[in-house]
Order: structure tokens, then sequence, then C-alpha cells
């Protein structure tokens, strides 16, 4: 495996500082933030380490992302973008569909070949209706990316966090049974996961078993952790808005038993990125504190991962 960074929680530095952090951290791979310019919906969403658009017209900008990164002895992992395609508006949706195949061409531009993002969902209907959804707006999508030889790995997100995103979320693929539906509408082999236990553990999903049933799907993984806080969800029930009994932590510091993760990715001989993703809110209040759980992170997952 790979050990790399998403790069969206350094969303103050500009390109060749975040990946001068990630270097000096001791990170070996980014999967770098490329949200367009603009005001960000939420957090950890509308950072932009690379300028796809930029990318497509400006050879020299192209070949120094790589030769910086190079340098630095980074590779990218992955071009991350994390929209909801599937959004009830259809003018929201298709701006961010729009960019999202700007992203493919990027990444192959670069020749990443790799896209990690979400499959969205319109939060107002059922999941039945979503997958009606799914057949209208993916299909062109999946045929770019298979068209250009770059792999998309939906991450299995709920975004599912706070009244803004009820009832249903805005990410479909959130669990065993939907991936399967997925893929049998779209069996294209550049279809596939960027999976993250954490989202399973508030879920009250096996995030072990999956790994080995979706093994060949499996084209990123992300190390982030979850706590879940049993006395609040003593109180609130599993039907409250999830944030009201977990909360996301660095890894070590939630409910993931990471030697057993890492060790279920060793039996399928998963060889792919697994980058961290810090959304610790303990370790946002400075700058430094966003580096110190850089280091804190790496540290504790070198055990597992060389």
């Amino acid at each position: 495996m790979k050990f790399g960074l998403v790069t969206a929680i350094l969303d103050k530095y500009d390109y060749e500082q975040m990946i001068d952090a990630t270097a000096a951290a001791g990170f070996s791979a980014v999967e770098v933030a490329c949200w367009p310019a603009g005001k960000a919906e939420r957090r950890y969403a509308g950072v932009s380490h690379i300028d796809v658009a930029r990318v497509l017209e400006d050879e020299a900008y192209a070949a120094h992302v790589l030769s910086y990164a190079a340098e630095h002895g980074i590779e990218i992992s992955s071009l991350a973008f994390y929209p909801n395609t599937m959004d009830a508006d259809p003018e929201k949706r298709a701006a961010v569909v729009a960019h999202l195949m700007t992203v493919i061409r990027a990444s192959a531009k670069l020749n990443v070949n790799m896209v990690t993002t979400f499959i969205g969902r319109d939060q107002t209907k059922s999941v039945e209706e979503n997958l009606e959804l799914v057949k209208e707006v993916w299909p062109p999508i999946v045929a770019l990316a298979e068209e250009l030889g770059v792999k998309i790995a939906i991450e299995n997100c709920p975004m599912l966090f706070g009244r803004d995103q009820w009832p249903g979320g805005q990410n479909l693929m959130t669990t065993p049974a939907n991936w399967k539906k997925v893929f049998e509408i779209l069996p294209g082999p550049n279809l596939g996961i960027n999976y993250d236990p954490s989202h399973f553990v508030w879920q009250m999903i096996d995030y072990i078993k999956p790994l080995y049933t979706f093994r060949d799907k499996i084209f990123h993984v992300h190390f982030k952790d979850i706590k879940l806080y049993r006395d609040k969800l003593d109180e609130v029930g599993i039907m409250a808005y999830p944030l009201d009994f977990m909360s996301p932590k660095l890894p070590g510091l939630g409910d993931v038993d990471w030697s057993k993760f890492v060790s279920a990715l060793t039996d399928i001989r998963y060889d792919g990125y697994a980058c961290l993703e810090v959304e610790d809110k303990a370790f946002e209040s400075s700058e430094q504190k966003v580096l110190d759980s850089l280091t804190i992170s790496k540290r504790y997952l070198d055990q597992f991962v060389i």
C-alpha cells in the first residue's frame, strides 16, 4: 500500500505549500482536492489545490504540477471532487457533473487516472427513485472515464449529518446492498469504491466483510476514524442526526480496529493508495494543530502500513 493524505484539510495552503507539508509529514502520496473556485457549501469542500481547467489548457502548469510533486517524492493518488451529482436542482446537478467531467479529463491528462467522488443522491427521493436517476445521470460520466482510461472511486459516506441533508442524505452508495444495485446498473470496470471504514461504524455495518466481497472493486482507501458516543445514542437513537451521537476522529482515537482493517486489506492483496482523511474538530483550532494531526496520525498508522 502507498500511504497518502487527503489534501482538503490543508485548505489554507496553495499547491506547493501543500506538497511541502505533505512531504515534511512523511507521506508518499496525495489525494488532491479539485473543487471549482468559489465558496464552499460545507466543511472540507471548496478546496482547490489543482486547477483542473488550467491543467487542460496550460501545458507548463500541468508539467509543474507533476514535477513539483515528483521532486518531493510525492505521487498523486487521485483527483478528488465530492459533490452531489444527483442534486434535486437541475442547474446545480448540471454544474457539478460538468466539473466532474473536467476532473476526469485532467486526471487522464496528468496520467493519474483516478478520480474520487460521490455518486450523489436526491435526498428527497427513495432509494428506488435514485437508482432510476443513476441511469439518467451516470452513464455519460462512466463512458468518459472508460474512454480516457480513468477509474472512478465512489466513497461510501452517506453525506447525512445534519438537518440540511435530511432525510435521505446526498450519496446513494453507502452500503454493500446499494453498491450491488449501482454496479448492476453500471457494470463496467472503471467504476469502483473509495473505501472508508469509519462510515460503516456509525451505520452499524461490518466494516471488514465488504472488503472481501468487493475486493475487485476497491480502487482507493481512506484512513479515517469515527467515535460513537453510546450514551448519546441511548438518548437520541439511530433516527437522530448522526452528529448527535458520533464524531470523526483521527485514526486510533475512534472505534475502528485498524489492525484488523489493514490485515483484511493485506488478505485481499490491496496494493493501491490509502489516504489519511482528517476531519477531527479537536485538531482544527490552529494551523499547528492541523499539522500535528498529520504527524500523530502518521505515527500511529506507521505500525500497520510501511
